[in-house]
């Protein structure tokens, strides 16, 4: 009988899973994956590693014993000047006190001398660990080796922080340490690093904060120089002493753990006073080309150091776009007295590009200064009102590229309160002109139709115009904003610029190209972007050519040049005529701001402080002045070129007094104005090609009535934020009076033209004044008051 109890020997699952190999079969399995996939990673990681690094740079020894400062080129490849001191103590080996090669290693790279590929993985994974945990990058793996080898040839941007760099940097670090001993390395890394102050080397920087050499500092002071390359601006003993007694005690307590000092050596140094033994500062010697191009040198720092490059270590070779003739008759115009300003205290800062490209030729950021480097750039500084030099870009610009007004385009000069307030806006003479043509309103810089333009525009719609031209207008802003506003004479040049370009915007620039010594290029010249249509620009231009000949900036009119140009003069608050009564009549701030086809140039004049004093007789007139002499200079043997009318643009012979009516080209009391195509009023006369007006044409004033050919001549005297001058005040007098002895005949087409534009301006604009009326009133409540400073 069968033995049911029997377990079977031999089932399925049994054969298959035979006791005991099934788990056996399975590590085998993941262990030899384990070390193919090890291999292919080790195999590429060994094959990447030699692709990228067959392309690193050279590295030479003279590449190594270089200071790490970078140079400035101009643009036909000459050099200019060096970023570093001019001179750089450079200290051999046996002169380099054993104390701070210790404090170097010990803070720097502990396992330096045991290093004998100029790597240290330990480190390098310790840094790996570190950074995956903080998520960022909290410690760095290189060793001192590496480090010299990234201020020799490569850029320290963090943008070039890739595996390519970082392989080729590892192959240079490994061929460094074959060829060189471990006594050259620091050698080399000591005379290299940069100290602030334009400082490269410890022995320069020793002498430089202590007036010492290297071998008669004391622990502490020591310890501090060893400490500073990290952050050499952070731990400046000056200004942050804190800071530097902080990085030097970390030094420190690293020579203790490294057994390379004392406690008793530790305890005496860091309770030494961080100024123990430190020199008054001082500054290194400038050279008369240092001077000169300061103002410059610091835009092209900030400029570098934007772009991600730091140009203090990466020893790179920078191309500016600066005209240095161009820069010393700048200098020299406002330092030697060919401009007259009031006084010495009165300051100026100015800036020249090129409208084409956008490049800065040349900057001033002050005058009568002290030998500093890197000291005020007053060209560009933002917190100075531009009275009315913004009216083109802010007012009357977003008004042509929108509204389609043209020159003729009827504006009404009259009492005027701030919606929402019950403050009064005024012109500079305190008087109104009543009706007037937009471009007699401009050229004679009338403040209330401006700041109407501004309410029919918009200031949302406006400050979006002026965003495109670089100038930064909020667009909560409120309507005194049409009468002046915040920008430097950078902003404004290069606003002008894109007027004076046929509508394209540049960037103002400083740096057109910068090179690494690796060989990295990077271009950063472009083709600049269209910010209005060229009709706008054109027509904008036209007007402001009727600044120079007949309105507010005649003392700037050179002679024969097709030019453009706008002023401005910015009035005290009541606030400060409180505490300066004297001031009463007197510009705080007074600009200008021309153009020709070839240069735009910005012009703020004034003064830094209210107890300085404030532009007065001649002073009044320096921006002017200043832009006439400069502008003759750069004119010299260039084309004297005119705007060309573009296709989109139509001019017309308009009667005086009216906006749109068409009159035969030779008929009297009339003048020349330029509409944009398809908004012009129809021509029943034959069309007149010809492209330039007779000059009587430029002195035909468009004012609403017909007036005498009366031209602005005389001393500028401004008193409110549209730069007017005293001439003007006479011209206007003279032209008020002629024009009630032609008011009665006149009265007629005043009405007859006033129906006119009302209806034009229900059909175009009334639903954009509705909006902006709503707006207005609760904009101005907290904007009224900038109001009765800028009038």
């Amino acid at each position: 009988m069968a033995d049911n109890n029997q377990k079977p020997t031999n089932s399925r699952m049994a054969n298959l899973h035979p006791e005991g190999k099934p788990r056996k079969k399975i590590w085998l399995q993941i262990i030899k994956w384990f070390f193919i996939v090890a291999m292919l990673i080790i195999v590429s990681g060994v094959g990447l590693f030699a692709y990228y690094a067959k392309d690193a740079p050279s590295i030479s020894q003279a590449q190594l014993q270089s200071g790490g400062t970078s140079s400035l080129y101009t643009r036909d490849g000459k050099i200019l000047l060096s970023l570093g001191s001019e001179k750089r103590t450079y200290v051999n080996n046996d002169e380099i006190p054993k104390e701070l090669k210790n404090a170097i290693v010990s803070v720097e790279d502990r396992r330096f001398y045991k290093e004998g590929i100029g790597l240290d993985p330990i480190r390098i994974v310790g840094s790996v660990l570190v950074n995956a945990k903080s998520k960022g990058v909290a410690a760095g793996g290189s060793t001192i080796t590496q480090q010299l080898v990234k201020l020799s040839v490569f850029s320290t941007a963090a943008s070039q922080r890739t595996l390519r760099r970082k392989a080729q940097e590892a192959w240079l670090s490994m061929k460094v340490e074959r060829e060189f001993s471990k006594e050259q390395i620091l050698e080399f890394y000591i005379n290299k690093v940069y100290m602030n102050y334009g400082n490269y080397g410890m022995g320069t920087a020793t002498d430089f904060y202590y007036g010492k050499n290297l071998k008669d500092l004391d622990l502490a002071q020591t310890a501090l120089l060893a400490g500073m390359p990290n952050a050499p601006v952070t731990y400046d003993p000056y200004v942050y002493p804190e800071k530097a007694k902080y990085r030097r005690d970390i030094v420190l307590r690293a020579m203790l753990k490294n057994d390379k000092i004392t406690k008793s050596q530790y305890t005496q140094a860091v309770n030494e006073p961080i100024t123990q033994g430190l020199q008054p500062k001082k500054n290194n010697a400038t050279s008369e080309l240092r001077k000169v191009d300061d103002p410059y040198i610091k835009e092209v720092i900030s400029e570098v150091k934007s772009k991600g490059f730091n140009p203090y270590n990466d020893n790179l070779k920078i191309t500016v776009n600066i005209d240095q003739d161009a820069q010393q008759k700048l200098y020299d115009l406002v330092n030697n007295g060919s401009v007259p300003f009031t006084n010495d205290k009165m300051q100026v800062g100015a800036t020249i590009i090129d409208p084409r490209t956008g490049h800065v030729i040349a900057i001033i950021g002050g005058r009568k200064l002290p030998s500093v480097q890197l000291g005020l750039n007053r060209a560009v500084q933002t917190g100075r009102s531009t009275g009315s030099t913004v009216k083109p870009v802010l007012d009357y610009g977003p008004a042509i590229e929108y509204l389609n007004w043209p020159t003729s385009h009827i504006l009404d000069d009259s009492k005027y309160v701030y919606p929402g307030t019950n403050i009064q806006l005024y012109d500079w003479d305190n008087k109104y002109e009543g009706k007037m043509t937009m471009r007699h309103a401009l050229e004679q810089s009338r403040n209330v139709p401006a700041v109407k333009t501004l309410s029919k525009v918009g200031v949302a719609r406006a400050s979006l115009f002026a965003r495109k031209l670089g100038v930064n207008v909020p667009s909560d802003s409120g309507l005194s904003v049409a009468i002046g506003a915040n920008a430097s004479s950078l902003q404004m040049a290069g606003a002008f610029g894109a007027f004076a370009n046929n509508g394209v915007y540049h960037k103002p620039q400083f740096v057109s190209k910068i090179e690494t010594p690796d060989g990295l290029t990077r271009n950063y010249d472009s083709s600049g972007t269209r910010v209005m249509k060229e009709s706008t620009a054109y027509i904008m231009t036209d007007m402001l050519k009727g600044v120079l000949t007949k309105g507010s900036g005649t003392q700037a009119r050179i002679k024969n040049l097709y030019e453009a140009g706008k002023t401005g003069t910015v009035k005290y608050s009541d606030e400060e005529l409180v505490r300066y009564p004297q001031y009463k009549n007197s510009p705080k701030d007074s600009w200008f701001v021309g153009y020709t086809k070839l240069y735009s140039m910005g012009i703020w004049t004034g003064y830094d402080n209210l107890k300085d004093g404030t532009p007065s007789g001649v002073g009044s007139s320096s921006a002017q002045l200043l832009y006439k002499q400069m502008m003759s200079y750069l004119m010299t043997d260039k084309a004297n070129k005119d705007w060309t009318k573009p296709s989109t643009v139509v001019r017309r012979r308009i009667a005086n007094g009216t906006q749109d009516k068409v009159v035969s080209p030779t008929a009297s009391n009339s003048s020349w104005q330029l509409f944009v195509k398809g908004h012009a009023p129809k021509n029943p006369y034959s069309e007149v090609t010809v492209d330039k007006r007779k000059d009587e044409d430029d002195d035909v004033d468009t004012r609403f009535d017909t007036e005498d050919d009366t031209s602005s001549k005389g001393h500028s005297h401004s008193q409110s934020s549209s730069s007017s001058s005293h001439a003007e005040q006479q011209s206007s007098s003279q032209k008020q009076s002629s024009t009630s002895n032609n008011n009665n005949s006149n009265n007629q087409n005043q009405n007859n033209n006033q129906q006119t534009e009302n209806k034009s301006n229900n059909q175009n604009n009334n639903s954009q004044q509705n909006t902006n009326n709503q707006n207005n009133q609760n904009q101005q409540q907290n904007q009224g008051n900038n109001s009765n400073n800028n009038h």
